[in-house]
């Protein structure tokens, strides 16, 4: 696979962060060939104690939004692709090795991971409402494709930062795919079912796009 580094935000994760951090660290690969940066507003005991355990780097920038902790952590290390937590809840560690070898070719910008099929009321909502984003437990970024969007928003907090980027990828020519754990799909319309190549999403198509 390509150079990975996590991106583990404290406030997202909140009292499950040790379990996101045991489950990329059971995944099968050595500690220091997949870095993780744990972020968060101030330092504590419990980081300290968890950036110990589980070999991770802690970045403390007290009093500053969720967009601008997240760039700080991407920028902080230069791996290839950036895997970021979106949400509370971990991911069995059984997922991440499928994961790891999507993340080898140069036709893909970024992969949805995790994220099961919307129901058929959320997939109706999406197509109506360009806004309507469900975010999904993580999210990889090739490094060039998160410069070329701008990373996120320095200035937005919780989850505006993260539906705002999540919102940008989906308006620029972005290739997509998405991964539940048994199914690897491109990001699609919400009528249509899986296909087999990743395609790239048009600005002039985000609205009926499958979103997350």
């Amino acid at each position: 696979m390509g150079s990975v580094c996590f991106v583990v935000d404290a406030m997202v994760t909140g009292a499950m962060l040790p379990r996101h951090l045991k489950s990329i660290r059971e995944s099968g690969v050595a500690d220091h060939l997949l870095p993780i940066l744990v972020t968060g507003t101030q330092p504590n005991a419990r980081l300290a104690s968890i950036e110990q355990r589980y070999h991770t780097h802690c970045l403390i920038t007290p009093a500053r939004p969720l967009g601008e902790r997240l760039n700080k952590a991407a920028f902080h290390n230069q791996a290839e692709w950036l895997i970021i937590a979106l949400q509370k809840q971990p991911l069995p560690a059984s997922m991440w090795a499928p994961v790891y070898q999507q993340l080898t070719t140069y036709s893909l910008d970024a992969l949805i991971i995790g994220l099961a099929r919307p129901t058929l009321s959320e997939r109706i909502r999406q197509r109506l409402l360009a806004s309507a984003l469900l975010l999904p437990p993580y999210i990889a970024v090739r490094r060039a494709w998160f410069e070329r969007l701008g990373g996120f928003d320095p200035d937005l907090d919780d989850t505006s930062a993260l539906l705002d980027f999540l919102q940008r990828l989906h308006a620029c020519s972005t290739r997509m795919k998405t991964y539940s754990g048994h199914l690897l799909r491109q990001i699609d319309s919400a009528n249509s079912d899986e296909q087999p190549e990743p395609t790239r999403v048009k600005p002039t198509q985000a609205a009926s796009t499958q979103r997350l």
